[in-house]
């Protein structure tokens, strides 16, 4: 039933010219369906390269933004319109626009989970794989990191020579992860590496072996010659990572490192979106639809992201 489902779906979007991307948080079945799968920065790497009509984004509704606004030239559609990103709306552009105003010569480096209209008051838009690289790259001293202020410490450690202003937000599941947790997981597995997505607090950031991006982490259990990972980021990851390297061990950090999210999307919303995209009007797929002056407002701090992170 499952293999015959994305089936289905393999034949409907070659016929509709649809191009399928999917974050590395999704389940196994929508990862094997999907023509690129990776972290946040190259999906949008990738989404501004697609030759495909349409796109269909497999993960939260501030990736299927970004998409749209590096190829407004293409329909994108969000598999499932309730998957969104609590980080992604903490924080209300006015808010910053403010704090600009106050120190204008401050830049503000956004983390891509954020919303279109927050990028708007951005001037430069970073992920996690690209955050040191680009803020280390920067001319400017004054930065003001928003809105997860564990990952903007995590960037603050590694640029010491800037000035970086942190506001309280971020992650509330990565964020969830206490020391405890990373010192039960090195008792239980006291011969695996800890590889942990920045995203956690400083505190378990700082014990782990390693600290990275979705992909980083990924990169370097693939490349390491140890056996065994404990992995400190969306539990579906060590899944991914069981499947690709079956004589290694991979273990979770913390079973709380969940996101309801990303959870959201199943196949057969996938299938059932591909089902409905058409030439017109697409009843039952959920398009996302941007006016171009949005697009304008928004694109500025993300074609910096990709000029400075490339």
């Amino acid at each position: 039933m499952l293999r015959d489902i994305q089936d289905e779906i393999l034949k409907l979007k070659k016929e509709k010219d649809i191009c399928i991307l999917a974050h590395s948080y999704q389940a196994r079945e929508i990862v094997e369906i999907a023509d690129i799968t990776g972290d946040s920065y190259k999906l949008s790497v990738e989404a501004a390269k697609v030759k495909s009509r349409n796109i269909l984004m497999c993960g939260v509704h501030f990736m299927a933004e970004t998409a749209k606004m590096l190829s407004p030239d293409k329909r994108v559609f969000l598999a499932n319109p309730e998957a969104g990103c609590p980080m992604a709306e903490q924080m209300e552009p006015e808010m910053i626009a403010a704090l600009k105003a106050a120190e204008p010569d401050r830049k503000v480096v956004c983390y891509i989970n954020t919303t279109a209209k927050l990028k708007a008051v951005c001037d430069v838009c970073v992920t996690s794989s690209s955050a040191v690289k680009i803020v280390r790259g920067m001319e400017d001293k004054k930065i003001l990191f928003i809105p997860d202020c564990n990952l903007g410490s995590f960037v603050a450690e590694e640029c010491p020579d800037k000035d970086i202003k942190l506001l309280q937000g971020g992650c509330p599941v990565h964020a969830s992860v206490t020391v405890r947790d990373m010192e039960n997981a090195r008792a239980a597995h006291p011969d695996a590496l800890v590889l942990v997505h920045p995203e956690c607090i400083p505190a378990v950031t700082k014990m782990a072996d390693y600290a990275g991006s979705t992909s980083g982490i990924m990169d370097f259990a693939a490349k390491s010659d140890a056996k065994e990972f404990i992995i400190g980021t969306e539990i579906s990851i060590a899944e991914h990572l069981q499947y690709r390297f079956p004589e290694k061990k991979f273990y979770v950090l913390s079973k709380k490192i969940i996101c309801p999210n990303m959870k959201l999307t199943t196949l057969m919303d996938v299938y059932s979106t591909v089902k409905a995209i058409g030439e017109g009007d697409s009843e039952g797929a959920f398009e996302i639809k941007m006016t171009e002056e949005e697009i304008s407002a928004a694109i500025g701090c993300i074609n910096e992201m990709i000029r400075l992170g490339g």
